[in-house]
């Protein structure tokens, strides 16, 4: 129990560095990138106006607002603070509070990237390690297909779903998360419209995924069913279907670490897959933001997308201490 007390210490101060330094980059950057990100704000309040006075006025209350009237030390102080409050500031483009921009899409995002990433995970090991164990006509006929999905841009394959989907069969909408003459509420009518529009984002996510995962989990089933440890316990007589279950098991690592990260990602929105099909999620309004330069929206989704990770490889290492007794043997 020690040596893993000690492994999970470790790990703890190690992630709680790291996200001093992420926290610390994420209000230094946007800050460093050529460029005044109230310049359209600004541009649009003063629109028409002549008078230099009230032009400059209306500049210095911009910059109140938003906080760069402040040297940088103060900046970062009040940034932490805000932080801590969920205060991520406010859009350049719109005004309103970051916070709630995400909160509107967040949900959105999670419920399309989470069902796609677990099912494509699954469905890509699953089939990997078919491949891996059977071999003979099945390993030779999948693996081919398998090598051509996991092969095929994110971008290309939601273009040519919309294409075949949308545009030439007409049995799925083009783009959106819902039908435009709905109100969002949780009626028959509006969740039935949610799946309608929810399918080819989903799909395009999860096909992409299980060629992947599939290649992945084949790869490392055939570096363990060769591994010697696996000819040696057939040697002595031992059941397949107990090799096999120690094999996967060695054989799953890596596609664990694979999964926590995409779980760690996800919060990122779905970039592709979003602004392809116009879903309302938080990859689109972050590609929105790229494209305004809106650093406060830029910077509250690094940030996220930072944490995510974080707390994606944390766990990853807490899985891989009980999964794997070789992280406690060498603490003690």
């Amino acid at each position: 129990m020690n040596g893993y007390m000690k492994y999970f210490g470790k790990k703890i101060v190690w992630y709680l560095i790291t996200f001093f330094f992420a926290i610390a980059l994420n209000f230094l950057l946007p800050r460093l990138i050529p460029g005044n990100p109230l310049a359209s704000l600004i541009s649009s309040a003063t629109a028409g106006m002549t008078d230099s006075a009230a032009i400059q006025k209306i500049k210095e209350e911009y910059f109140h607002l938003y906080g760069l009237d402040k040297s940088i030390p103060e900046q970062f102080i009040i940034f932490i603070k805000n932080l801590f409050h969920g205060d991520f500031g406010r859009s350049t483009q719109t005004g309103e509070s970051v916070s709630k921009l995400i909160s509107d899409s967040v949900w959105w995002t999670l419920a399309l990237q989470l069902p796609a990433i677990m099912i494509g995970w699954t469905l890509g090991n699953i089939l990997g390690a078919l491949a891996a164990y059977i071999k003979g006509a099945f390993d030779k006929g999948i693996f081919p297909f398998f090598l051509f999905l996991s092969n095929i841009p994110a971008f290309g394959l939601a273009i040519i779903m919309l294409y075949i989907f949308g545009i030439k069969l007409k049995i799925a909408p083009i783009g959106g998360s819902y039908a435009a003459n709905l109100i969002p509420s949780f009626s028959w009518k509006f969740i039935a419209s949610v799946i309608q529009y929810y399918q080819m984002p989903f799909w395009s996510i999860v096909i992409v995924a299980i060629g992947g995962q599939a290649i992945g989990m084949r790869s490392m089933s055939i570096y363990e069913l060769n591994a010697d440890y696996v000819k040696y316990s057939r040697f002595l007589g031992i059941k397949d279907r107990v090799i096999v279950k120690y094999v996967f098991r060695n054989a799953m690592l890596p596609q664990i670490t694979g999964l926590a990260l995409s779980l760690g990602t996800m919060i990122g929105g779905a970039l592709v897959a979003e602004t392809i099909f116009s879903y309302n999620g938080l990859g689109m309004k972050m590609m929105n933001a790229i494209t305004a330069q809106d650093y406060p929206m830029i910077s509250a989704c690094t940030l996220l997308i930072t944490i995510g990770v974080l707390i994606a490889n944390f766990a990853v290492d807490i899985i891989y201490g009980f999964v794997d007794p070789r992280v406690k043997a060498a603490q003690d």
